[in-house]
């Protein structure tokens, strides 16, 4: 069972629950929260996630990404923990059981869900597999913005709502940007490790302090997402108070600043998963307790 564990990495999973928390929340102010939609989304995100991080412990294994000598966690296909066909097997199994949570959104909600929920599940797939990865062309941080950012936001709240607006669109730029910076995080620390096998990243690409920037522009870049979002509705003050965790993440900022070694900043991919699901949690709440 903790090979498991390992596998899914429940350290990334709070990229799946805050969009959905986010948006379900935003519903909620609006009216029309319903929550058959809020937890079919839900697990469909979190299958998506778990799909995807066991496809890449698969593929990465494969492509000769995870090696003896890799900085980061044990991964269980490279480590022997559990056999390769094994973790694909069930990396396919979580995909289906996400399309399966996926229907019924489909059915409520109509076409538009149906594209998202296969080019989610798509992406989550072709991240690591197939002939040009997107995790190894430099373009996982744009994926996961856009998919765990306003398309989950945005489509959590439409399930619900039958409706979009400009306020829900870029309220799922924050978690975007912190899901990013989770991604981030991770291929500074692999920078070494993906060069040798040519994994373009953008770590690998511009360098190491390029991806200590692009972390940074996204702490930043999700603290001031709230005030954006207060100037667009006028409305729901209180959830500008999530900007706080820009604040509180400054020691997690400067661990990725000035450190190169592999704990410490495994310490920091875990960090920035709790400082997104602090976000998302205070936001929602905020949102909620100033709903009319």
């Amino acid at each position: 069972m903790n090979s498991w564990v390992l596998a899914i990495r429940p350290k990334t999973l709070p990229a799946a629950i805050a969009p959905v928390l986010i948006g379900s929340a935003m519903a909620f102010g609006d009216g029309a929260f319903h929550a058959p939609s809020a937890l079919c989304a839900l697990v469909a995100a979190l299958f998506i996630q778990i799909g995807t991080n066991l496809s890449n412990d698969y593929f990465d294994f494969k492509k000769g990404a995870d090696r003896k000598d890799r900085k980061g966690p044990i991964r269980v296909t490279q480590a022997g923990l559990i056999k390769p066909r094994v973790v694909l097997l069930v990396a396919i199994l979580f995909f289906i059981l996400a399309a399966l949570a996926s229907s019924y959104l489909i059915h409520r909600a109509g076409m538009a869900i149906l594209i998202i929920a296969m080019a989610a599940i798509i992406s989550g797939i072709l991240y690591t597999a197939g002939p040009c990865p997107l995790g190894y062309l430099g373009l996982g941080e744009v994926f996961v913005w856009i998919f765990f950012g306003p398309v989950a936001v945005g489509g959590t709240y439409f399930v619900q709502t039958f409706d979009i607006n400009w306020a829900v669109v870029v309220a799922g730029f924050a978690p975007g940007f912190l899901s990013s910076a989770i991604l981030a995080v991770n291929n500074l620390r692999d920078i070494d490790t993906d060069r040798r096998v040519g994994k373009l990243t953008l770590a690998v690409r511009f360098g190491r302090s390029f991806a200590v920037r692009e972390y940074l522009f996204c702490i930043l870049a999700a603290t001031i997402m709230p005030f954006l979002i207060f100037l667009i509705t006028k409305d729901h003050w209180a959830m500008t108070l999530s900007s706080v965790v820009g604040f509180a993440a400054i020691g997690t900022v400067k661990t990725v600043m000035t450190t190169i070694d592999a704990w410490p900043l495994n310490r920091a991919l875990a960090q920035t998963g709790r400082w997104l699901l602090l976000y998302s949690v205070i936001f929602s709440l905020g949102w909620v307790l100033c709903s009319r």
